[in-house]
């Protein structure tokens, strides 16, 4: 099935050849529409943006367009397969943008892995758009990228293999931990994969409440006495998290714990460490497309509630459900960046859609297809950007 899935999309992808095109709003049907649309009566909305620049969000498509850029170096679950290759994959993302927000975007690959040269790339292409979305970025590349960009940008740059898989996981985490009858700031959650999703995921969490949380990465958990030695952004990451300096490989930290969330490789949990675990444990097995655990495995092993990032099994974590909303909320009051306490108010928003009566172990998180998701993300975000003086509008 995998592999008919895999054919059928290439044979889709030649025939359409592309998946994007560009429409014109505006028609041209004669002289006068070509007159208005182009010269000589496009010059007035120049010199109104010459006079205020604020006003190029008025007329052109600024307040609607997103870039997707990528570098190619850290696509899906395929690796550094190069910008070209990336194409399809930042078409899609486009794709996604426009079917469930509305959004117009623009795929952008850029042939360089020098912080600085696309960090330059990016600044001075910045003007025409209304947000950057960056995609498929490796660390530790893609933090310093996302922070330098910040700092010379006056619109929201989101790293969306970062902040949008958080802001789902944490929405699901809430409403698994509901369903299992624990509180945020009591638990214990060992994050596997300190990568950008994993390290990203970890400090989002402690900023909504999580006190507990043992990272780990294919050395065991990240500590003081770490094999290898920490790179500059695991030693930072390590300061913030396992409290208790527990060390040893994922096997030994999982003992005990009540969450277990993966975004790391095939197979690396096992059944006998669900087992390990608290009563009735959460567990996020999200790597992709072949998770740490196949949930019948996980829930024989004991789990209260498994959630993947698949579309095949119940709980999907897809960041279709995150980065739609809080680009359209972002986009909808014109805000300079997507700040934490918009990106939560994201997570609360999606969480709170599904009720008492309707949670249940197959059901922790809405559906990407969920027709409420968008304009509830949209708004609690508008809201948060206006509240913390993010947003122009």
């Amino acid at each position: 099935m995998k592999e008919d899935i895999f054919n059928r999309s290439l044979d889709m992808h030649r025939e359409k050849k592309g998946k994007l095109s560009v429409e014109c709003r505006a028609g041209i049907e004669s002289m006068e529409d070509l007159s208005l649309v182009y010269t000589p009566g496009v010059a007035e909305p120049c010199r109104a943006i010459e006079r205020d620049p604020e006003e190029l969000w008025n007329v052109t498509i600024k307040n609607n367009l997103v870039a997707v850029i990528t570098d190619g170096s850290a696509v899906l679950g395929l690796g550094d397969i190069g910008p070209a290759a990336s194409m399809p994959v930042m078409e899609g993302k486009s794709c996604l943008f426009k079917r469930f927000a509305g959004i117009d975007s623009i795929p952008i690959a850029v042939s360089t892995k020098d912080v600085d040269e696309f960090v330059n790339v990016v600044s001075k292409i910045a003007i025409s758009f209304g947000g950057i979305n960056l995609e498929d970025i490796s660390a530790p590349r893609c933090f310093e990228i996302e922070r330098k960009l910040q700092e010379r940008l006056d619109i929201p740059v989101f790293h969306d293999d970062q902040h949008g898989t958080a802001v789902i996981a944490l929405a699901a985490y809430k409403n698994a931990l509901r369903l299992t009858g624990r509180r945020l700031e009591d638990s214990t959650l060992v994050i596997n994969g300190a990568g950008a999703a994993g390290s990203s995921i970890a400090r989002y969490f402690l900023s909504a409440g999580v006190k507990n949380i043992i990272m780990c990465d294919i050395n065991g958990a990240l500590c003081d006495g770490y094999p290898d030695g920490l790179n500059p952004a695991q030693a930072e990451l390590s300061k913030v998290t396992n409290p208790e300096r527990r060390r040893g490989a994922l096997s030994e930290v999982i003992k005990g714990a009540d969450a277990f969330l993966g975004v790391s490789r095939p197979g690396l949990l096992t059944g006998e460490m669900v087992r390990s675990m608290a009563p009735s444990p959460v567990v996020f097995a999200m790597a992709n497309p072949t998770p740490e655990i196949f949930p019948d495995e996980a829930l024989a092993a004991g789990a209260a509630v498994v959630a993947t990032g698949r579309s095949d099994f119940p709980n999907q974590v897809n960041n279709c459900l995150g980065f739609p909303g809080i680009f359209r909320g972002a986009l909808d009051v014109r805000a300079r960046r997507i700040n934490e306490e918009m990106k939560l108010a994201a997570s609360a928003a999606l969480a709170s859609l599904v009720s008492e009566d309707e949670l249940s172990k197959e059901y922790i998180i809405p559906s990407a297809l969920d027709e409420r998701v968008v304009p509830a993300v949209a708004k609690a975000v508008a809201e948060a950007a206006r509240r913390t003086g993010a947003a122009r509008l």
